[in-house]
């Protein structure tokens, strides 16, 4: 597994945020609620779509599969002037990510994370950082194919 360290500039997205945990995972309804109103979000900033967790602090103390977080559907945009009726803003702080490249369909992905959080970070210079992490739905992405590519930037600091 090998991730790219990056420094990320803050990022201002918009989008719509639902509680939800990995026991009782609602990504699926999140973006069924958010894909038919990406056009009201203005001054929209690429064609990339986020999908962003917001963990409490405490969050990977122990990791309990029903313990919530909140999960993005979201898109970047330049400011926060204009926010459509029901949707939220949200900034993401600057700072340092490992950026993996996500390749397959979503029933591969448990292992992928799980890799990461069990093999990759504690073997590497860093501790995770309290900060949103994130995957980019890019050009690449294609819902349920196992030839689907996404980025994975999980928010760290070094040890």
């Amino acid at each position: 597994m090998t991730a790219t360290i990056t420094t990320l500039a803050e990022k201002k997205v918009i989008g719509i945020p639902m509680e939800m945990s990995y026991a009782d995972y609602k990504a699926r309804e999140l973006w069924q609620h958010f894909m038919p109103r990406r056009n009201e979000v203005q001054d929209r900033v690429g064609t990339d779509y986020f999908s962003i967790e917001v963990f409490s602090a405490s969050y990977w103390d122990q990791f309990n599969p029903t313990a919530t977080f909140q999960k993005w559907a979201a898109v970047t945009v330049p400011h926060f002037d204009t926010i459509p009726a029901g949707m939220q803003s949200l900034v993401i702080p600057a700072g340092l990510y490992a950026v993996f490249i996500y390749k397959g369909d979503e029933n591969g992905a448990p292992a992928f994370f799980e890799a990461i959080f069990t093999s990759w970070l504690p073997s590497s210079l860093y501790i995770l950082d309290n900060r949103p992490h994130f995957e980019i739905l890019g050009d690449k992405y294609k819902r349920g194919d196992t030839n689907s590519e996404e980025e994975v930037w999980i928010p760290i600091q070094l040890k």
